[in-house]
């Protein structure tokens, strides 16, 4: 009996985190046990995911198993681009040149910026008042 591998990883960006694994099969994609086409209903979220993929031309090679959780849609893609992106770069090393190249390994920073006590927001000030 041929052995599975299956690759473990884990992205995020802003509040969302991706845990994927991934092993060779036909392309199925599921998140959070629904079809990917289910889950994100943009074209525009579901290209962003799957970028890591066209990159390294595995797109219908592989198949996906992924939980998200936290955030919202876009922030979710994000995570789930990242954590696909980690988990090719452990299934075959010859794949990180062309993902950093791409950007995908890089874990956006960027997150909410927390209210300031005294302020009605994070930047926002209350109205001056001279008198």
């Amino acid at each position: 009996m041929a052995k599975v591998e299956i690759t473990k990883a884990t992205g995020r960006r802003k509040c969302a985190s991706a845990q994927v694994r991934i092993k060779p099969g036909t392309g199925k994609c599921t998140i959070n046990e629904r079809a990917m086409d289910d889950y994100f209903q943009s074209e525009i979220a579901r290209g962003f995911a799957q970028q890591p993929l066209v990159v390294t031309e595995m797109k219908g090679k592989l198949d996906i198993s992924a939980t998200i959780k936290g955030g919202g849609i876009i922030g979710q893609a994000g995570a789930l681009r990242h954590a696909i992106a980690r988990a090719l770069c452990t299934y075959d090393e010859k794949f990180k040149a062309a993902l950093k190249a791409a950007g995908l390994l890089t874990r956006d920073p960027r997150v909410k910026e927390r209210k300031k006590s005294g302020q009605p927001g994070a930047r926002k000030r209350f109205q001056f008042s001279k008198r």
